[in-house]
């Protein structure tokens, strides 16, 4: 080792720098301390460019101490040019780099303590090395050993503090990084890259949203990280770009519609419930700030809302936005209605109760809000709407039996063909004036009665009994004597003669009818009566003993209030 070899360096400095002992290599870079100051204010600018060629041979060493020696050496020239560093910036800041791929732990570590406190002489000059330096930082936060972390997590928040105090800083220089690592399957790295979109979104004079649908997926993927530390993190970042969202209310059309879909994957996607609860989180909020705007939407915020309205983490937030869109649901806006159509009717046998309610009710809405508009697609619902007369819940039938009864109350009769029913002119004259739609549900009825005698036998007095309710006992009892008299199951007739003999006896809802029947004077009036009950009714006349007993046992019965008629009056 001679002198000429490290000039300016002496290589008895050298030697010296290159100890395996700390204390000794110490000692050495204070010596380069001071011969950096001389040389500085001599102004001899080769000399010093010399020797910092020799510090960063030295870097690049083969022997480890040799190595760590050009890193405390490039510290103490950082800390000895001071406020002349900026030229000096590459120079001292490049060798330290390569020096974080050493195989070495130790070295390792000194180059995060190296560049520390260059970084620190340096300040804004360091950013021009910024893509290095962020990409250097992002790799040692999840490094092996824990010294080189933390010493890491020492100039991390370091680079922090003078982006947040740099003017100039290009917040896209940023972004462009954490794009690219923002799908990073490391917790480490991802605890890295939240950290810096937290440090970002302090800065109110940074604007950051613009760049939010370009790492919100990214984002929400890290919702779901084994670590509590990377969940909690993530987080908070995203209630800070909510807060920011607040603020700035008024985006591009095309990234909202990106974020909504991004919101919408992961409110449905399985595993994590907080991905899904955050997800709820930010579509109700998007729905607050602009309201109808998202009515176009609706299909796929419905997509998301109605399978999590009976988790018992979810169904809070769910039912609000549910709320809050129907709310806004009029008849002229603008809204997809065969997307919504599609999604209510996958939903509409969905194994949770609130999940069917709540389709029912949005069919209801839509056929309160924009009957036309709904009916163009009856032919799709209307069955559907049949078919759920079978469900086992009693709230759901109900609410099916209310709808269905709206239909069939409702003006609109386009897409109903009577003729696809195969009946006679006669018994199509006897159920004019009968809304289409009721005549096609009360023959959709007896065809389910007909093939499933469950429901005949565990729910068809309810569904009569509603019907009545809701449509008019007249009315119910007309369309179905008509059809009936049109079938020739004898045998069915028979259960459904039996069962209208029941309700018609002892229900509430046809106390009126049986009043009718029971206060009739004379004989000849009650075969008036009766006859014209039967015209009406469209009973043929070998079903008039039939009446005729029904009308006996009314008359027997002693009532003495207008209480429903009970059991014991046709023992």
């Amino acid at each position: 080792m001679v002198d000429a070899q490290y000039a300016p360096l002496t290589a008895t400095l050298v030697r010296t720098l290159t100890d395996k002992l700390y204390e000794k290599r110490k000692a050495a870079a204070l010596d380069i301390e001071k011969q950096v100051r001389d040389l500085l204010q001599a102004n001899h600018l080769a000399e010093l460019k010399k020797l910092l060629v020799v510090l960063k041979g030295l870097t690049a060493a083969q022997n480890a101490h040799a190595r760590k020696g050009g890193l405390i050496g490039l510290a103490a020239a950082a800390i000895a040019l001071g406020k002349n560093t900026a030229d000096y910036t590459s120079q001292l800041i490049e060798p330290v780099l390569t020096c974080f791929s050493d195989p070495d732990p130790r070295v390792r570590y000194y180059a995060c303590e190296s560049l520390y406190n260059i970084v620190k002489i340096c300040r804004s000059s360091a950013l021009s090395h910024f893509d290095e330096l962020f990409d250097t930082l992002w790799r040692l936060s999840a490094d092996t050993d824990l010294n080189v972390r933390s010493g890491a997590e020492l100039l991390d928040r370091l680079l922090k503090d003078i982006v947040l105090a740099t003017n100039s800083f290009e917040i896209s220089a940023l972004m462009s990084l954490v794009r690219d690592r923002i799908y990073s399957q490391n917790s480490s790295n991802r605890r890295f890259v939240v950290s810096w979109l937290s440090a970002i979104l302090t800065a109110p004079e940074l604007s950051i949203s613009v760049y939010l649908p370009e790492v919100l997926d990214g984002l929400f993927q890290m919702l779901g990280d084994s670590q509590p530390g990377v969940r909690d993190a993530t987080e908070a970042v995203l209630g800070q770009f909510l807060e920011r969202m607040h603020e700035q209310k008024d985006g591009d059309r095309a990234e909202l519609s990106d974020m909504i879909n991004v919101l919408i994957v992961h409110a449905c996607a399985e595993g994590s419930t907080l991905t899904r609860m955050i997800a709820l989180i930010w579509l109700n909020c998007f729905l607050k700030m602009h309201s109808v705007g998202l009515l176009q939407y609706l299909s796929s915020f419905l997509t998301a809302v109605l399978p999590c309205l009976n988790d018992s983490q979810l169904k809070g937030f769910a039912k609000e936005i549910n709320t809050h869109l129907m709310e806004l649901l009029s008849e002229n806006a603008d809204i997809e209605y065969d997307a919504v159509i599609k999604v209510l009717l996958k939903h509409i046998k969905h194994e949770f109760r609130d999940t069917r309610m709540a389709v029912l009710n949005w069919i209801s809405r839509m056929h309160v809000t924009a009957p036309a508009k709904l009916f163009s697609y009856m032919d799709r619902v209307f069955p559907v709407l049949l078919s759920l007369l079978s469900d086992t819940c009693d709230d759901v039938l109900l609410l099916d039996l209310q709808l269905l009864s709206d239909i069939c109350e409702g003006k609109n009769t386009s897409g109903v063909e009577l003729q696809e029913l195969n009946l006679d002119e006669d018994t199509l004259k006897q159920l004019s004036g009968i809304s289409p739609y009721l005549v096609k549900f009360t023959s959709s009825l007896l065809a389910m009665f007909r093939s499933d005698k469950a429901l005949l036998n565990d729910r068809g007095v309810l569904i009569v009994r509603q019907l009545c309710i809701l449509l008019g006992s007249g009315s119910i009892y007309r369309c179905l004597s008509v059809l009936l008299l049109n079938d020739s199951d004898t045998e069915f007739v028979s259960q459904m003669v039996a069962l209208l003999n029941g309700i018609l006896l002892t229900s509430s809802e046809l106390f009126e009818l049986r009043k009718q029947l029971r206060t009739l004077e004379s004989e000849a009036s009650l075969h008036k009566s009766l006859r014209i009950f039967i015209s009406y009714m469209g009973f043929s006349t070998y079903r008039i003993a039939w009446l005729v007993c029904i009308i006996a046992k009314l008359r027997t019965c002693k009532h003495t209030s207008t209480a429903p008629m009970e059991s014991r009056c046709y023992g």
